[in-house]
């Protein structure tokens, strides 16, 4: 059977792929999401870098440190990566319903990351919010529950999506970088002949949609973790609220340089993290393929 021929494969297997390509990415890469939090988080001009931040954490709390914050995270990456990939795959087949089209090209690749970024930021908002209380360096929080019920307590259900918006744009511009890239790479790249070329390309072009994504988006997770991380004062306004005024303060008063805090731990994390999204959830995919038989295969 032609590959044109494949019939797509049902939305619980998209789903499924994408929920154990997240769990074996964040598993992989957690410590270095801790890192980039910290640095994210540091006002002012930044002292330490990745290898002192690293170094400060486990020297003055311990190693396990690194690793606080992981619950919400892990219990969010299932859905979250299976929102994503499952996202991805719908506003594709919709876009290219809607334009017409019979293949992807490079415009709907990065329409379609986008709306699929778009989606998955509904998702993720009160696990990252949780994420992120837990891991600043000031936190007294017991763990991801004593946060949940201070949050509700103070502000009400709705305190949950506190950085809605820049979380918004965060997956957003995330995603368009990721998909887009995705689809450009595998275009340039020789034509895979056998099953193991086929993931290798995959993890080439997951690595630098990682990386463009991680590029791009950058400057909003900055802002997306000052306001999350802030603390509300009655009668005062937050200094950071939205999220593109956030980005003029934060180059008026700390320099262009500070929308970039937090990304070498980041792209070490997302470059190859995105490969490895991509790898596993091809490889996942296959398995559905071969087990549900034709016409899927």
């Amino acid at each position: 059977m032609a590959v044109s021929e494949r019939k797509p494969l049902p939305f619980v297997a998209n789903f499924a792929a994408g929920a154990i390509a997240g769990v074996s990415e964040i598993l992989t890469f957690y410590p270095l999401g801790e890192v980039k939090t910290r640095m994210q988080l540091e006002t002012g001009k930044s002292t330490s870098g990745l290898v002192g931040t690293f170094k400060n954490i486990v020297r003055e709390e311990g190693v396990g440190r690194l690793y606080r914050g992981l619950v919400p995270p892990l219990l969010l990456e299932a859905p979250k990566r299976a929102t994503k990939f499952a996202a991805n795959d719908f506003w594709g087949k919709t876009y290219l319903r809607l334009t017409g089209q019979s293949k992807m090209t490079q415009e709907l690749a990065i329409l379609t990351g986008s709306s699929a970024g778009a989606t998955e930021s509904f998702v993720v908002v009160p696990f990252e919010l949780v994420k992120i209380k837990l891991q600043d360096k000031a936190s007294t929080f017991a763990g991801p529950m004593d946060v949940v019920r201070t949050i509700i307590r103070n502000d009400g259900l709705l305190g949950l999506y506190v950085g809605m918006e820049s979380t918004f744009w965060r997956h957003l511009w995330w995603n368009a970088g990721y998909f887009g890239c995705i689809f450009k790479v595998r275009e340039v790249l020789p034509k895979p002949e056998t099953n193991k070329a086929r993931l290798l390309n995959d993890l080439a072009a997951g690595t630098v949609g990682g990386f463009v994504g991680t590029a791009v988006n950058t400057p909003f997770d900055v802002v997306k973790s000052r306001i999350q991380g802030a603390t509300k004062a009655p009668g005062v306004v937050p200094k950071y609220n939205w999220t593109y005024p956030a980005l003029l303060t934060i180059v008026r008063e700390e320099g262009p340089a500070a929308l970039y805090k937090g990304f070498a731990p980041k792209v070490l994390r997302l470059a190859p993290g995105g490969g490895v999204l991509l790898l596993v959830v091809e490889f996942t995919l296959g398995l559905f393929r071969q087990a549900l038989g034709p016409p899927y295969i």
